[in-house]
């Protein structure tokens, strides 16, 4: 056994180790620090990445002793990081976990991207990514959240990440602000929870949305009627909801509705059932509808913010621009975290486009507006083509 002494989250730490006690099973075993997790115990997978004075290494191939009087770092101590900030921040925007067992790992690697490669594309995000596994998000959400850190970055500098920039591209050991108050390991202790779990759900699904957390698709389209007309169809709650596809009204308010909307999609098919609100801007012709909804069959629960905004292109032509934030929680929240869905709900915006033109084109029509259901397969190779053009087009 040797004596080792290493700065851990910015907390002096002295204990006995053996010469073959790697690094990862120090941090969880003796430390307390059971954020890094340990995956193929080889260096390959990354979910054992920790900071060693700043950069990224695997912690379960290097051993406890060789870090001697070094600066380790792990995914408990980047409580004041400015990069981490931003990070966390985007990883859930862009739903960039889900078991989150690679997390800690990938949040130490995106980190590094940042600061490194301020400049960095999707295919060099990806090539950087390649040494950090996980078996569940498809990396999609991951990419998107550290090239949104990236955007940020670039759209509105940072002198504090700036400096730390600056610090990495000298080869300067890069100090990461942390609070020592989150170094030292705390119990816990498990607690009963009485209040009722899907009242719960709800109340956190619907903080998100006011925070603007969520999945975001942005989208237009364009109506051939003037503005005033568009407008005078759109601020109607039950007209509105009535043309968003799958959509069945069962009861009305000025201001409420109830009902549930059906998706398919392909094999996956759910009913939500819940109520919509929604507040109008008569002055800059915009509205926001609140929806929350839960399937009975799989108990997942949806909340969304449809926002839309009128705009008279022509005497007779208006462009509604839409954004959709969305929250799906539940068995069925795999699915809103691929980019085959987000095509997905662009292609129902689309119809709901089609449908607000064809009740204004028929304002006596009662009939509910048949719902297609969307062919996954077309929507991929949609989402290829897509690809293939901007590829030739860059």
């Amino acid at each position: 056994m040797k004596l080792v002494t290493l700065l851990i989250n910015g907390k002096s730490i002295q204990k006995a180790v053996s010469d073959r006690t790697h690094l990862g099973d120090f941090l969880r075993d003796t430390v307390q620090l059971t954020g890094t997790h340990l995956g193929c115990e080889h260096g390959v997978c990354g979910a054992c990445t920790v900071l060693l004075d700043g950069m990224p290494i695997r912690s379960c191939i290097t051993y406890a002793v060789a870090c001697e009087g070094r600066t380790i770092t792990t995914i408990e101590g980047y409580a004041a990081d400015p990069v981490m900030s931003r990070l966390r921040t985007a990883f859930t925007a862009h739903h960039a976990l889900q078991c989150g067992y690679c997390t800690p790992g990938m949040l130490a690697t995106a980190r590094d991207i940042v600061l490194r490669l301020p400049e960095a594309d999707e295919n060099r995000v990806r090539i950087e990514l390649a040494g950090n596994l996980c078996r569940c998000t498809g990396y999609m959400g991951i990419v998107s959240a550290i090239l949104a850190v990236l955007k940020e970055l670039r759209e509105q500098p940072d002198p504090v990440v700036q400096k730390l920039r600056d610090e990495t591209a000298q080869g300067v050991t890069v100090s990461v602000a942390s609070s020592v108050a989150a170094q030292a390991f705390t119990s816990f202790e498990a607690k009963r929870i009485v209040s009722d779990v899907a009242s719960a759900s709800a109340s956190a699904s619907e903080k998100n949305m006011q925070e603007g957390k969520g999945t975001r698709v942005n989208a237009s389209f364009e109506v051939p009627f003037a503005v005033e007309v568009v407008w005078s169809f759109m601020s109607d709650l039950k007209a509105v909801a009535g043309c968003l596809p799958g959509a069945q009204i069962d009861a009305q308010t000025p201001e409420r509705v109830e009902g549930y909307i059906a998706i398919k999609f392909g094999p996956m098919a759910a009913k939500f059932k819940g109520n919509a609100t929604i507040e109008r801007d008569e002055l800059k012709r915009s509205a926001t509808l609140r929806g929350t909804g839960q399937d009975s069959l799989s108990q997942s629960r949806a909340t969304g913010d449809v926002r839309y905004q009128l705009m008279a292109l022509e005497v007779a032509r208006t462009q509604v621009s839409v954004a959709l934030t969305y929250t799906l929680q539940g068995p069925l929240a795999q699915f809103s975290r691929s980019g085959l869905v987000q095509e997905f709900v662009r292609r129902m915006v689309a119809d709901f486009g089609k449908n607000v033109t064809q009740r204004l084109q028929n304002p006596g029509a009662s009939d509910p507006i048949a719902s297609e259901s969307m062919n996954p397969v077309r929507v991929l190779l949609s989402i290829i083509w897509s690809k293939i053009k901007r590829f030739f087009s860059a």
